[in-house]
C-alpha cells in the first residue's frame, strides 16, 4: 500500500515538474520567434519590362505591395500601382494599374521565393479604356528578399490587351526592385 502511494505521489510530482517546466519556457528565448515574428510589410517597388509582343517596345511601372507573413516561409501579397506599356512612333502609349492578390514561398535560406499572383490589369491612359478591356492578369515569378530589399523577376499576361496582329493576349518579363520594411 505504501509503494502504490509512493509511486502516485512520484507520478504526480513528475507530471507537475514536466507542466511547470513546459509553462516557464519564454517565447522570446525561443531562436526561431526571436529571429521571425508574424505581420505585415509595406513595399514600394520599380519594375522594368521587356515585351513579348511586337506592338509594345518595353514597359516601366511603380507599385506598393501590402504583405502579411504568416510564418518565416508563407505570404500573402496585395498589389497595386501604375505600369506603362510603351508602344512606340505615333502610336500612344498603354497605361494600366494592375490591382492583385497572391502568395509568396520562402524556400532556399528564407531568403529566395516563389511568387504567384493574380488579378485585373485596368487601363487608363489615353483613350485605351474606352477600346481595350480590363484583362485578367496572372503573374508567376521568383526573387530574393532580406528585411529591406526585395529583387523579383517575373512573368505578367494580359488576356485582353490588343496584340502586332489583333489578336488579345501580351505579357512581359519584368524585373522589380523594392524597398520594404515592417509595418
Amino acid at each position: 500500500m505504501k509503494t502504490s502511494v509512493k509511486i502516485k505521489g512520484l507520478m504526480i510530482a513528475a507530471f507537475a515538474a514536466l507542466t511547470f517546466n513546459a509553462n516557464a519556457q519564454d517565447k522570446p528565448d525561443n531562436p526561431a520567434a526571436a529571429n521571425y515574428d508574424q505581420g505585415w510589410r509595406l513595399g514600394f517597388g520599380l519594375n522594368a519590362g521587356v515585351m513579348t509582343d511586337d506592338a509594345y517596345d518595353w514597359a516601366l511601372g511603380g507599385d506598393v505591395r501590402l504583405q502579411y507573413d504568416f510564418n518565416r516561409r508563407v505570404s500573402v501579397t496585395l498589389t497595386s500601382g501604375f505600369t506603362n506599356l510603351f508602344i512606340g512612333d505615333d502610336v500612344k502609349d498603354l497605361g494600366f494599374i494592375p490591382v492583385k492578390g497572391g502568395f509568396k514561398v520562402f524556400w532556399w535560406e528564407d531568403q529566395f521565393y516563389v511568387l504567384a499572383e493574380a488579378g485585373a490589369a485596368i487601363p487608363v491612359t489615353n483613350d485605351y479604356s474606352d477600346t481595350v478591356d480590363t484583362s485578367f492578369l496572372v503573374s508567376p515569378g521568383i526573387g530574393w528578399a532580406n528585411e529591406i530589399l526585395d529583387v523579383s523577376l517575373r512573368y505578367e499576361h494580359y488576356n485582353a490587351f490588343p496584340t502586332a496582329d489583333g489578336d488579345k493576349g501580351v505579357g512581359q518579363v519584368a524585373l522589380r526592385l523594392a524597398y520594404g520594411f515592417r509595418l
